[in-house]
Formats: structure tokens, sequence, C-alpha cells
């Protein structure tokens, strides 16, 4: 099996509440880690978690509408220290893109909310996607809403034949102008289910 040499975070995101910010210093707690935190302006954090091999992360936490938002870009090389970023990573939803980087290859993982949604493996040039993410229930939802807008339309074509039709036979204006004032509402409605 291959032998990570670094795990890289690029603009890795979180948003912590005010208990959570507690829990995740909770996390943190470890015979190996040790952590500080650096009381900034407005409010701010820092966090550093440092291992006891000397390796530091910093999480800069940004104070925003009662929140504590991160942004980490990062690199790690200690195993104990990635695996302990991983985990809070995916306990408070990360967004963001994760790089394991391997001698000969690298993974990358792409992470909504601390979920993967995607896997790359990129050996030099070449590029392939491993896994994505398909949300299948919500894809056929929108097969299923373009059908039965692609029926409202057939429908709609249907009534307008019709109206034209009467229109060729009506004998007033006044029956024109309403038959005009339908075929006008009808092409408002086609204008509206053709934009989706």
């Amino acid at each position: 099996m291959a032998q990570r040499l670094a795990t890289e975070y690029v603009k890795a995101t979180f948003k912590l509440s005010e208990p959570q910010m507690h829990q995740f210093l909770h996390m943190t707690e470890d015979g190996r880690i040790h952590h500080r935190v650096k009381v900034l302006e407005n409010g701010c954090q820092e966090i550093v978690l440092e291992d006891v091999s000397g390796e530091e992360v910093h999480f800069p936490f940004d104070r925003l509408e009662g929140f504590y938002i991160c942004e980490l870009s990062c690199r790690l090389v200690n195993p104990h220290l990635t695996n302990v970023v991983r985990k809070l990573f995916m306990a408070f939803k990360g967004d963001g893109v994760v790089h394991r980087i391997y001698e000969e290859f690298t993974m990358t993982y792409v992470y909504a909310h601390g979920t993967v949604r995607k896997i790359v493996e990129q050996t030099g040039e070449k590029v392939r996607v491993i896994y994505e993410y398909k949300n299948t229930l919500l894809e056929l939802q929108h097969l299923f809403q373009a059908r039965d807008i692609e029926r409202e339309i057939n429908r709609i074509y249907a009534e307008i034949d019709t109206l034209l039709d009467l229109r060729n036979h009506a004998s007033t204006s006044e029956q024109l102008h309403r038959i005009d004032e339908q075929i006008a509402l009808h092409r408002q409605r086609m204008f509206e289910l053709e934009a989706y």
C-alpha cells in the first residue's frame, strides 16, 4: 500500500457556533496534541494545534454574525495530526478540497458539508474520476418535472391551435379580442415554461 507523504487542505472552510467552538477545543484534547488559543481583534481567534513532533496547524476563526468561520489552507505531514484535523473537518461539516499526496500520485477529495462528493486521482498529467456523488432522486425529480413541462407545452400548443381555428371563424371584433387575449395568455405561459 502506498504511503502518504502529505495532506493539503485548500481553502477548507467550516462554520461553528459558540457551543461548537467549545466542542472543537474539547475534540482536540489528546495526549499527543496540545492546543493554544490566541484571541485577536474583533473577537476573532486563532487555535493552534501542535503535535508532540512539533508540527503545527493554525485554525484562523473570524467572528461573523454570531458564528466562528474558519478558512484553512495548510499542509500536514504527521499522520496523527492529519487524522485529528480530518476528524474535526468532518465533524464540523467542512467544505473544501483536500489533496492526499503520495509518491507517484495525488488523490483529491472534494467535500461538501463534511461529506465526500468527489474523488479524483492524478498521476502526472493523467486525471481519473474515482467517485462522484450523484443525487439520483433529485435527478429523477428534475426529469419528471421536465416531462410535466413538456406535457403542459403540448397541451398549450393544442389549445392555441383550437383558438386559432376559432379566430378564423369569429364574426365579431369582440370575439376576436377575447380570443387574442387568450392566445396572449397562452403565449406568456409558453415563455415561462421554456425558461425551465
